[in-house]
């Protein structure tokens, strides 16, 4: 593997679990030194220990990116541990699966929010500043939901809605830095959430892929894959872009 991401330190949201993992380990064979942040320190410290084993750089920065104090520490983190920040994966994510809009709870609906609209704001928010000066790249991971209803709760499709929003608005404000700011639009994938999910109800993974053209679900090192190649120089040219890694379900 060329090490496309050498010589550049990332941080990395939802890092404990499916594509945030698969991409950190991704990342630092490619050379990054990478920031790990979730609310699960435990599973962290063992990708952290995986990644170390092979010879890559890693710092854990456990909290919830709903919480702006702690992103702003995960950052600090990257600053201190690694001398800046170059890139991020601005990956983690929380929703509810076809629960209509009446009976989603308040809970439920201000957790999506929290986690998919609050969490990405409270990363650029503390991320951006630090690039201003050297530049770098930011990934938001957003959905098929971001575009068009899915069949996921109305509060996730509106939550990934406001993601692109959220990416192109902050890709035009900060491109004068020399900030890249894309987002993915992510296809159902297997993770560990979306397999406790078939295990519960198994027609979900048939109706996930119908209207694909690839009918099957991502692994997650693909979606991780197409963050890496954004993140790097190899995608100079593309800010403020929405990229799908879903099969080519929004492409019909």
């Amino acid at each position: 593997m060329t090490e496309a991401l050498a010589g550049k330190t990332i941080m990395i949201t939802g890092a404990s679990s499916g594509i945030g993992a698969a991409a950190a380990r991704s990342f630092a064979a490619e050379g990054a030194a990478v920031v790990l942040m979730a609310r699960r320190k435990d599973k962290l410290e063992e990708i952290a220990a995986e990644i170390r084993a092979a010879g890559g750089r890693v710092e854990v920065a456990a909290g919830d990116v709903t919480d702006s104090d702690a992103v702003e520490q995960a950052v600090a983190t990257a600053v201190s541990a690694f001398g800046g920040l170059n890139g991020a994966f601005n990956n983690a994510g929380w929703g509810t699966i076809g629960t209509l809009v009446h009976e989603t709870s308040d809970d439920d609906f201000e957790r999506t929010m929290g986690v998919n609209v609050r969490g990405t704001w409270n990363c650029l928010k503390h991320q951006l500043p630090v690039m201003m000066e050297s530049g770098g790249s930011v990934v938001n991971t957003s959905s098929t939901a971001g575009e068009f209803a899915t069949g996921a709760g109305a509060a996730y499709v509106a939550a990934k809605h406001a993601v692109l929003g959220l990416t192109r608005a902050a890709a035009a404000e900060y491109g004068q830095y020399g900030i890249r700011i894309n987002a993915l639009i992510v296809g159902t994938t297997r993770t560990e959430l979306i397999e406790e999910a078939i295990r519960a109800f198994p027609p979900l993974e048939q109706g996930a892929v119908a209207r694909q053209i690839q009918p099957r679900m991502a692994e997650p090192i693909e979606v991780a894959r197409a963050a890496a190649w954004l993140i790097s120089d190899q995608a100079s040219f593309i800010t403020g872009g929405a990229i799908p890694v879903d099969g080519g379900a929004s492409a019909i």
